[in-house]
């Protein structure tokens, strides 16, 4: 596979071993390559947490278990107010 850089990451990866985080570009692209399987593993797990909650907020919908955006805002407050009191 051939891949072309932009000019602005040659120069990046060029920075990199000239600091001595790098021996060579490979490392450069193989650290690049790491973060980029950890992100999108960290992505798909957010996406999974964030679908089951949705599922559980339609689920309380459903059964009428909502609150009305007032009585959210005051539970909201009062935990902050509770957060402070303990901090002081």
């Amino acid at each position: 596979m051939k891949v072309t850089l932009k000019p602005e990451q040659e120069m990046f990866i060029k920075a990199q071993i000239a600091n001595g985080r790098f021996a060579n570009a490979d490392e450069v692209v193989d650290v690049a390559f790491r973060l980029l399987e950890k992100l999108s593993a960290e992505y798909s797990h957010w996406v999974e947490e964030t679908r089951q909650k949705v599922d559980i907020a339609i689920a309380e919908i459903d059964r009428e278990e909502i609150l009305d955006g007032e009585t959210f805002v005051d539970q909201l407050l009062d935990k902050f107010r509770q957060a402070r009191e303990v901090r002081e």
